[in-house]
């Protein structure tokens, strides 16, 4: 039990006889961790301090990765952003960057992500609904009209056509004179978690990798400020996992991409500093906390001791996060400001470097202005007002924050080695292990809620009766058709040679396994759209399929 004198130890023992705490009923986070009643300096002995715990900005990190964290610089501030066509998007874009956003966080459409123009017949009734759609490079600039992509960041949530999306980013910069060297960002670019949460998979598995791996070594290379991947535990978290499955099947895919990396010459300390993460925080405030904390302190150590990282920078977690959009609720939509504050508070109290909060009638449309706004004003409202920037992690040395971290660290590397000695990540989603397991737990969950055994204020819970809320926003299919309409007048202003050989290439560079990027930014350049490379990227990779039997 460490070091504490045997008279703490007793003093533990006797109060719990004392408050007949053994015949009290079990208590767990929302990841099934036991919770103590009482937490005391039992919990870590002297010795363990500096190595489980440490100084922030120090190794293993635990504290958190910079010395002073937001006494020094605050958490860059997104918003998450994107409906309709680009010009709408831009108009919101630039509302948000002159209220104090600090990052733009863009949404795209389904079609979008899944490789199809807007033209295209069989989803035009997806157009626009959850994000922007982008059909080329045109739109592209249009997104981004009048806002300077050398003062400001932006993270691009695209994973299928991540090297389509990051061309065209880049090719908008050199058009506004801003050199690759200087543009920051990130793109998500994390395909392994598409199949076995969100599903905006096009590629199988090895291709898909196969790309990844050419935009690490392309940004590595050409973009140097601009972070080639953003390993998404959101997704996996809004799929319906615990913690412990967000952090753990997160981190295999990372090493999943590493590996890849690694295999194509780079050096660990070339890129390690430039992975991020992505990671959603719900409503168990303490779980939260500890979990960040904890995963720094794995990443940390599995950077160190596995990949044998020699560059302190090279074992930094460093993380995005967001609200987690499956807490909040279509009844009562104001309680979900509250739910952003708590999960906000979360995000911060656990040392995350970008936040972003859901809005509160996300339960019934995309945001509107107003609400966004109030999503921005709470991330600003704890940075000014509330006092928990004043010191770096504020709840390190608490008995529970540290018992609870050392146990999500535990449960964590268990869920991991689960996995690797299945066979690794990539195995478990090709059989559907991975869809399995958080299929069970997302079932688990909800049938907790239907039972009252989870309460969800304004659900199951303190329940009234409403009318539908006002001001939503909505879906104008006139938006459909003024996209479709710029998209044709595109294909009959572009050079149609230019397009045909930059297509041509774009085929023969993905036949050859040379790195996709350079044809692709300049089959970009040349106006093709994201449907046309996608066809061809089809026709040489061809199509995943999901497992048959998953559940």
């Amino acid at each position: 039990m460490g070091d504490a004198p045997k008279d703490l130890t007793d003093c533990v023992h006797q109060w719990y006889l004392k408050n007949g705490v053994d015949h009290h009923p079990i208590i767990e986070t929302a990841s099934g961790i036991p919770i103590k009643p009482l937490y005391t300096p039992l919990e870590q002995s002297a010795r363990e301090y500096m190595d489980k715990i440490g100084l922030p900005g120090e190794y293993p990190f635990t504290r958190g990765v910079y010395p002073l964290m937001y006494r020094s610089k605050v958490w860059t501030m997104r918003q998450y952003s994107g409906y309709a066509t680009a010009k709408e998007s831009n108009e919101r874009n630039k509302y948000l960057y002159q209220q104090g956003v600090t990052g733009l966080s863009v949404a795209f459409d389904l079609p979008t992500q899944m490789g199809y123009d807007s033209d295209d017949s069989e989803i035009e009734d997806e157009v626009g609904r959850v994000g922007v759609a982008i059909d080329s490079l045109a739109d592209m600039e249009l997104l981004f009209k009048d806002i300077p992509l050398d003062q400001i960041s932006t993270s691009f949530t695209i994973n299928g056509i991540t090297p389509i999306i990051l061309a065209m980013y880049l090719a908008v910069g050199e058009k506004q004179g801003v050199p690759r060297l200087k543009l920051t960002g990130t793109v998500q670019n994390d395909i392994l978690k598409e199949y076995f949460s969100r599903g905006a998979f096009i590629f199988p598995p090895r291709p898909a990798l196969r790309m990844i791996a050419d935009t690490f070594v392309y940004c590595t290379q050409m973009m140097p400020k601009f972070v080639p991947v953003s390993v998404c535990g959101y997704h996996i978290r809004e799929t319906g996992a615990d913690a412990v499955q967000e952090i753990a099947y997160a981190f295999l895919n990372a090493m999943a991409y590493i590996d890849e990396a690694l295999a194509r010459g780079l050096k660990i300390d070339d890129f390690a500093s430039r992975i991020s993460f992505n990671f959603a925080a719900h409503m168990n405030l303490f779980e939260e906390v500890a979990k960040f904390r904890a995963a720094r302190r794995i990443w940390a150590r599995l950077l160190r001791e596995h990949y044998e990282a020699k560059e302190p920078k090279s074992w930094k977690m460093l993380f995005f996060a967001g609200t987690g959009g499956s807490t909040y609720t279509a009844q009562q939509p104001e309680n979900n400001i509250v739910r952003g504050t708590i999960e906000t508070l979360a995000i911060v109290l656990g040392g995350g470097q970008a936040l972003t909060v859901n809005t509160k009638d996300e339960g019934h449309a995309i945001p509107s202005e107003k609400a966004t706004l109030t999503a921005l004003r709470t991330q600003q409202i704890v940075a000014d007002e509330s006092g928990v920037t004043d010191t770096a992690d504020p709840l390190g040395g608490s008995y529970y924050i540290e018992g609870l971290t050392d146990a999500m660290e535990e449960n964590i590397l268990a869920a991991m080695e689960e996995i690797q000695s299945y066979g690794g990540i990539v195995k478990a989603i090709e059989e559907g292990m991975i869809q399995r397991k958080i299929l069970h737990k997302a079932v688990e969950t909800a049938r907790a809620i239907e039972k009252g055994q989870k309460v969800v204020v304004g659900v199951n819970k303190y329940v009234i009766k409403e009318e539908i809320p006002e001001g939503l926003h909505a879906w104008n299919h006139e938006q459909v058709e003024e996209q479709k309409e710029h998209l044709h007048q595109l294909k009959a202003q572009r050079n149609a040679d230019k397009v045909t050989k930059s297509l041509q290439q774009l085929r023969l560079t993905a036949q050859s396994g040379e790195n996709i990027m350079p044809a692709t930014l300049e089959a970009v350049k040349n106006y093709c759209t994201v449907g046309e490379m996608c066809s061809v990227l089809r026709e040489v990779f061809g199509e995943f399929q999901e497992p048959t039997q998953v559940f």
